[in-house]
């Protein structure tokens, strides 16, 4: 069995030797850097199992790497757990629309940190090859494995979020999906996300995807389908 690798990226020496003696004591490989430059850098080259991720960094902070990371095709299926002293709820929201797999906030327990990453390693084996096929319904393109949505050719910049709520929905055309079915598909069973921010999500997707917006149908009572 394959040894799985997680790169852990603070500017903090002590978090990082922390971590590290931690997870290798839990039988992971860890590299550790101390840069959003180096994080970029490091993760394209090795394509861990999963990052640890704070968000304070000198030079490109922890939510533009977050960004890079996931927009980018061969390192936007890599869980992302955010580890980080700013814990106030907008920061929270930010990282995880960002499209971060969790989000613990310092000081931390290093016990529920390890947890934590085995439930994201887990949720992120469960993906079958079929979701990583391209979705081409309409005139739009969804590419997973690109992070890439083109409608009629041209390409449209979404969040984490956004790609993972419209993949979901438009790999099932006519089905209907509560808020609630739709929160434990985009981030998982174990998330207080609620059903107001569903709403938002779909209204910025809308948006975005301009006159091809009108293919999420709301149905009144119920939630959201995607137009056959």
């Amino acid at each position: 069995m394959a040894i799985e690798e997680i790169l852990v990226v603070d500017d903090e020496e002590d978090i990082l030797k922390l971590l590290e003696y931690n997870l290798s004591k839990e039988g992971y490989k860890v590299t550790c850097v101390a840069s959003g430059e180096e994080a970029l850098s490091r993760a394209s080259q090795l394509q861990p199992n999963i990052i640890i991720l704070d968000l304070m960094l000198p030079g490109v902070d922890g939510l533009e790497v977050c960004k890079k990371l996931k927009i980018d095709g061969k390192t936007g299926q890599i869980p992302i757990v955010m580890l980080t002293a700013k814990g106030e709820d907008a920061d929270i929201v930010a990282g995880l629309e960002l499209g971060a797999d969790d989000y613990i906030t310092k000081p931390f327990s290093p016990r529920v940190l390890i947890a934590r990453i085995r439930n994201a390693l887990r949720r992120g084996k469960k993906k079958t090859p079929e979701e990583n096929n391209a979705i081409k319904i309409h005139d739009i393109v969804i590419n997973p494995e690109r992070h890439e949505v083109l409608i009629k050719g041209k390409r449209v910049e979404l969040t984490a979020t956004e790609f993972a709520l419209l993949s979901f929905l438009a790999r099932r055309p006519g089905w209907v999906f509560t808020r609630n079915q739709i929160i434990d598909a985009v981030k998982g069973t174990d998330y207080a996300v609620t059903d107001r921010s569903v709403d938002v999500q779909i209204v910025g997707l809308r948006k975005k995807l301009g006159a091809a917006g009108k293919y999420i149908e709301t149905v009144h009572g119920v939630g959201y389908r995607f137009m056959e």
